[in-house]
């Protein structure tokens, strides 16, 4: 007989069990944001952990692979759910008769990161969604959401330590027209884009090329771009910049966030914003607006592919140590979306 393999006892690699203080601090947070979230207004609405695979095929772009399937039992094909935002999108289509919404909802999602190769990514987390659904004047529900991020992290503790990053899709997606991007690769370059926060320039560049089939000269264009960062100061170079005004995408894109900075201004929240043309977001469902909060110290170390390799063969050196990036179950997992 063969021997018996030892069973060990743990939790699933990306999750964690939640007690003692780490419940206590998750709850004071959950608290502060609920607080914030009903004070503009919101109502919550508690959507099922899994939902119709259907509904979540095609919403994330590349992102798609990441959705946990559940196993065929002879019923519905379901998936769990990958945010909060497409199930509510989902709750919306199924109730016409609403008309405008302000709406929150604290809930795990799930995704098949790899928390061994994405370092702080867990496989099951915490989003805390505020969505502004109807008809109003244009860049006023944009404004409000970065007011409520505000609100939220200086309520909890973190004034003048965060960035609230913001770029819009009309405008990505303006230079990538300008500079030549082909229509059928412009999501797919915007994925690699959105890794400039990770890995060097130099790094979405080979991937723009080399994985992605992106000309080099279209590619250095594009590289041009996606590394500044400003306020209304960046704003006016793009608008001067004759050919990227005549493009019909930045044209809009541009008007709304000069629109949205007068709001912020007023909402006395612009000193808290970085326009930051690298920030793309690869899920497919965002056409407007896009927001990312950084907090001092949060942010990765960007390592080029080699840096990373490296670090991979010394682990693997490593022998009978614990990857530590193999369970992050200590990590946080609490995530704010809006």
């Amino acid at each position: 007989m063969p021997p018996k393999t030892k069973f060990e006892l743990k939790v699933p690699k990306g999750t964690k069990d939640w007690e003692g203080t780490d419940m206590v601090i998750r709850d004071k947070i959950f608290n502060t944001i609920t607080q914030v979230f009903k004070r503009h207004g919101g109502v919550t609405i508690d959507t099922p952990v899994f939902e119709l695979k259907e509904i979540l095929s095609g919403k994330y772009g590349e992102d798609s692979k990441l959705i946990y399937d559940l196993a065929d039992q002879g019923g519905e094909i379901c998936s769990l759910r990958y945010d909060l935002t497409v199930p509510f999108a989902r709750w919306l289509a199924m109730n016409k008769e609403i008309q405008n919404i302000k709406r929150y909802h604290i809930a795990k999602v799930y995704r098949r990161d790899q928390p061994a190769m994405t370092k702080g990514r867990m496989r099951e987390f915490y989003q805390c969604d505020f969505d502004i659904a109807g008809v109003y004047d244009a860049m006023v529900p944009d404004a409000e959401i970065i007011r409520i991020i505000s609100e939220v992290f200086d309520g909890l503790g973190w004034k003048d330590t965060y960035t609230i990053k913001l770029n819009h899709r009309k405008i990505l997606d303006g230079i990538f027209q300008v500079c030549g991007v082909p229509e059928d690769k412009i999501r797919t370059i915007s994925s690699a884009v959105d890794k400039l926060d990770k890995v060097p320039w130099a790094d979405v560049r080979k991937e723009m090329t080399e994985e992605k089939g992106l000309e080099g000269d279209i590619a250095d264009r594009i590289g041009e771009w996606v590394v500044l960062k400003g306020r209304r100061d960046l704003l006016e170079k793009l608008q001067n910049d004759e050919g990227l005004a005549a493009n019909e995408n930045m044209k809009q894109g541009m008007a709304d966030l000069g629109l949205m900075f007068d709001y912020l201004d007023h909402f006395q929240v612009l000193d808290k914003v970085s326009f930051d043309l690298s920030l793309a977001r690869g899920l497919d469902y965002y056409t407007g607006v896009i927001y990312e909060v950084v907090t001092e110290g949060s942010a990765p170390e960007v390592k080029s592919n080699d840096a990373l390799e490296e670090d991979s063969k010394k682990k693997k050196k490593s022998k009978g140590k614990k990857d530590e990036d193999d369970d992050r179950s200590s990590d946080p997992t609490i995530e704010l979306a809006a």
